[in-house]
């Protein structure tokens, strides 16, 4: 469990950061800025929240959780004989989304087309996520080619952001309020 009593430590002002190992790293590390974007992606998610026609709301919220625990993964570096015991994603919390997505898109008709964001403002705010999550998901594989992640926290971003286009979709009527992509439209 976390306890905080103190908000401000003073230890970052020098324009470093802790890692969950106890080591020091710069604030613009490729490690803090992925988990960084993971936090950013979680905040768009609770914005998703409070959209009133937003359906899925305890599904957005578990993944609200999820994102949490992707950020204490990404933050503690994986050990050589990884016996910290650090929170890792495990593939059950990929599994939930896959099962997610197979529900969701069950109903949904083929697409024809690319579809632009838009359409209801739950969609709307979905795209977002979907591209907030996409960057992260950059974010790691920038990190992954300079140092060892566990590979579940990738793979758990790229279903996720499935998992939002997919939402979004459903948002838009199950797909009927799509805004397609018309090639050349405006020229």
């Amino acid at each position: 469990m976390v306890y905080l009593s103190r908000i401000y430590t003073k230890s970052g002002d020098a324009g470093e950061t802790g890692l969950g190992d106890g080591s020091r790293v710069p604030k613009n590390a490729v490690r803090v800025t992925a988990y960084g974007e993971v936090d950013e992606l979680n905040t768009v998610i609770g914005l998703i929240l409070i959209v009133p026609e937003v359906s899925e709301a305890v599904l957005l919220r578990g993944i609200q959780h999820d994102l949490f625990d992707l950020g204490a993964d990404l933050c503690v570096p994986v050990a050589p004989d990884e016996s910290t015991g650090a929170l890792r994603i495990t593939p059950a919390q990929v599994e939930r989304l896959e099962k997610a997505i197979d529900r969701l898109n069950e109903h949904l008709q083929p697409l024809r087309s690319f579809v632009l964001p838009g359409g209801t403002a739950a969609s709307a705010w979905l795209h977002l996520a979907r591209t907030v999550c996409r960057r992260a998901e950059r974010s790691v594989v920038t990190l992954m080619q300079t140092e060892t992640i566990n590979q579940q926290s990738l793979i758990y971003l790229n279903r996720l952001s499935d998992l939002l286009f997919v939402m979004a979709r459903h948002a838009n009527d199950g797909g009927n309020g799509d805004v397609l992509w018309v090639p050349g439209q405006s020229r």
